[in-house]
């Protein structure tokens, strides 16, 4: 397996990556871009996009924001509303797997910032029919929450006639380098179905399982052409005008809106993903299992990036975190009503045999970043690490569990602060 000489990711990355000459990945020229924009001058041009926008006669909402509840989110918001003076819409789907600290941090989200919000939720029964079917004909228990996240807030703005979708970061642009930031990509519902939906859109999953039907998946569909044409619908992404740091955008919402972090099983950074039970557990072990590496090994490339680590201390913290079996496993096996093997048996038509063999009837991975610590090449092409990599770990108001809530507060007070009603 070929891994690259500066981060952390092997080739055979679901989103795609190429090497240079040196075997440094995409993903990291990518990211050299950002030491070389003038990041003053691409604000100055979010102003001039955003403008025409802004209070626009006969509507209320100037823009559509997604949002989780991640810290992420705070920022985007923040910036938006505070620093650029338009109205946002925040919208949810509800992916069903919510943590009781992120439905805090929703909730905190909304209150904080004084927005108004939109919750979309699917009725669990018709979800956990759709999940299964994934599982079991595209080796994925996400693509509900990939599908959901990524057509609700288009369905609202089509509808509610706000012609404005702000999206955080375009995550295959960040990780691997699929576009430059010269080329101001923007939410489409070809890059919705390319690079989130597995190449398999809400229609085509009724031709792919006949138990599945229109009705399942109506809240799925993305709006039509015609309906995008007459609404004049955009989403951009803000990492293209302003420079993405997820760790310090975080340490902003911690400390202006009190944001809550908490330690993962499988991987050391405590701000992200934590609203939900599973992107970080099952759906990232599920990746393991498949691709031969996790969370860990995104969020390490990341800080390698960002001078925050060595190759060598993010190839440590893989070793830690990447194999580890997530505890609330069952959890998600009950929900979905599969066992353990019935689970084992979907994913297995999926493992890339780069990274898997089965020998003597188990599964063993064939090659890790682990076994290539010292390639040659790594060092010329190092970054020098100039800032500290620690993550605060903040109290929690309420204790955690591994329990799903499908819905919790959605405005914080003094009195009304816990997660679960009661």
């Amino acid at each position: 397996m070929k891994y690259c000489k500066r981060c952390l990711y092997p080739e055979n990355h679901p989103l795609g990556l190429t090497f240079d000459n040196r075997g440094v990945c995409s993903g990291c020229l990518v990211h050299e871009e950002k030491y070389e924009i003038n990041w003053a001058e691409r604000a100055k041009q979010f102003e001039a996009l955003v403008s025409p926008y802004r209070s626009r006669p006969g509507t209320f909402y100037d823009c559509v924001i997604p949002v989780t509840g991640s810290g992420d989110d705070f920022y985007i918001v923040d910036l938006v509303k505070n620093r650029f003076g338009l109205n946002p819409l925040l919208v949810t789907y509800n992916t069903q797997f919510n943590t009781k600290i992120g439905i805090r941090n929703l909730a905190r989200l909304t209150t904080e910032l004084d927005c108004d919000h939109l919750l979309s939720t699917v009725g669990p029964d018709t979800v956990k029919k759709i999940t299964r079917s994934t599982l079991k004909h595209l080796g994925d228990m996400y693509w509900h929450v990939l599908a959901g996240s990524q057509t609700f807030p288009v369905q609202v703005a089509t509808k509610f006639n706000i012609p404005l979708i702000i999206w955080g970061v375009h995550g295959w642009m960040d990780q691997v380098g699929q576009f430059s930031h010269s080329d101001y990509v923007e939410m489409t519902k070809k890059v919705r179905k390319e690079h989130g939906l597995r190449m398999v859109d809400a229609e085509e999953l009724i031709a792919l399982d006949k138990t599945i039907t229109r009705e399942d998946v109506l809240p799925y569909i993305y709006p039509s052409d015609q309906q995008l044409e007459k609404s004049k619908v955009r989403g951009i992404y803000i990492n293209n005008f302003f420079f993405w740091d997820s760790k310090k955008q975080v340490e902003m919402a911690i400390k202006k809106f009190g944001y809550e972090t908490m330690k993962q099983e499988r991987t050391y950074n405590t701000y992200e993903t934590i609203y939900c039970q599973n992107n970080a557990h099952v759906h990232d072990y599920i990746k393991y299992l498949k691709f031969g590496y996790g969370k860990a090994t995104d969020h390490a490339t990341r800080d390698i990036r960002l001078k925050r680590l060595t190759r060598k201390e993010g190839i440590a913290l893989v070793e830690k975190y990447d194999a580890v079996k997530p505890s609330n496993l069952n959890t998600f096996l009950e929900w979905i009503g599969l066992s353990e093997s019935e689970l084992m048996s979907c994913i297995d038509a999926f493992r890339d045999p780069k990274s898997w063999k089965k020998n003597n009837g188990q599964w063993e991975l064939q090659d890790s970043i682990v076994r290539h610590i010292e390639d040659e090449g790594t060092a010329s092409v190092a970054l020098e690490v100039l800032e500290s990599n620690e993550y605060v770990e903040t109290p929690l108001i309420e204790p955690e569990s591994k329990n799903y809530h499908l819905s919790g507060r959605q405005y914080m007070d003094a009195e009304n602060k816990l997660a679960i009603e009661g």
